[in-house]
This record gives C-alpha cells, sequence and structure tokens, in this order.
C-alpha cells in the first residue's frame, strides 16, 4: 500500500501570532532550568513549551537569557512567545514557585524517585519541572526543596538523556496524561 499523504503548507497548519499565544490558555506548567549550559538546549527548550503551550520558563545560575542569537538558532523564534523570567539562584526559583502553590518535582535518578510512567499529575495543579546541568543534573539543593524526584527509565548502557530530550518526553508526558480540549 502506498501513502498518498500530502505534507500540509504553512498556511494550513494554523499557527497563533505570538499575540495570540500570548493570549492562550496554557498548561500550568513552569520548566526550571538549574544551571543548562548549552544554548542550543536552551533554545530547543523554549521550542517545545511553545509547541505544548507551557505556561513559563524560569532560568538559573550560568543559564544565558534570550535575546542570544545561539539560543534563536533552535528556538526558531519561541524565545519570544515563551514567557521566561531569570533567577540567579535556582533555589530561589523553587521557593517562590511553591509559594505560589505549584508541586515541584526534580528531573533527576534520587533514591526516591518516581517512574514517570507511573507519574500521574493532577490535572487541577500547577507543576514545576526542575531540569539540570547536562554534566551534573539537578543540583541537590534544588532537589532538597521539591515534592519529589521524577525519573525517565533507560535501559541502555548511559544513564542519561539529553536535557532538552528530557524535556521533551516530560512535557509531553504531562500534556498527554493532563490535557483536555
Amino acid at each position: 500500500m502506498v501513502n498518498r499523504a500530502r505534507k500540509l503548507r504553512m498556511e494550513e497548519l494554523k499557527r497563533k501570532s505570538i499575540e495570540e499565544f500570548e493570549k492562550s490558555k496554557k498548561l500550568s506548567v513552569t520548566i526550571i532550568l538549574d544551571n543548562v549550559r548549552s544554548l542550543n538546549n536552551i533554545g530547543s527548550i523554549f521550542r517545545t513549551c511553545d509547541a505544548l503551550s507551557i505556561e513559563k520558563i524560569i532560568i538559573c545560575g550560568i543559564s544565558a537569557t534570550p535575546p542570544n542569537a545561539e539560543i534563536h538558532k533552535t528556538a526558531l523564534g519561541a524565545e519570544n512567545s515563551v514567557t521566561w523570567e531569570y533567577y540567579q539562584n535556582t533555589c530561589d526559583a523553587i521557593k517562590q514557585l511553591k509559594l505560589d502553590g505549584y508541586l515541584v518535582y526534580a528531573l533527576e535518578q534520587t533514591t526516591n524517585s518516581i517512574d514517570l510512567r507511573v507519574f500521574n499529575p493532577n490535572s487541577n495543579s500547577k507543576h514545576g519541572f526542575v531540569l539540570g546541568n547536562e554534566l551534573k543534573g539537578v543540583s541537590q539543593a534544588a532537589i532538597n526543596m521539591c515534592d519529589g524526584a521524577l525519573e525517565i527509565p533507560q535501559f541502555g548502557t548511559k544513564h542519561s538523556f539529553n536535557v532538552a530530550i528530557t524535556a521533551g518526553i516530560v512535557l509531553w508526558d504531562y500534556f498527554s496524561k493532563v490535557y483536555k480540549d
């Protein structure tokens, strides 16, 4: 059987303008970047957050912020549509989210991390997900402040995903579990 599907043209995708995106309903999720050093990873995370209509990104520590040509290379303009803030200290960002009523989870392998496959987020709650540095992961100080840790099961010889891939997996998992049209 031959697939006779036709690729959609740009005008058929019904993409929102930045103004329409800003006014649209967002998932009650904030991503916290704990000292993510790669500008390409940061840009990719912006793009994923735009695609899934995520509320906000909090950029912390050594992580670069927009405007930045290297972030733009992978964000492709999503750095202009997704709301973001900067905190020098990741723990201050987590503290503020918790004060604002968020449940905050580190994406990290810990002694009591929750397998992402069984994580059952409450669609009425606001969630924050902390993503860590490419080499060191989420800092222990940040983990200590979180409500828990989520772990993506892995079965190969490596014990981590790229941080931008982790963001995509976790946000899609969350979206598929809580999104109601």
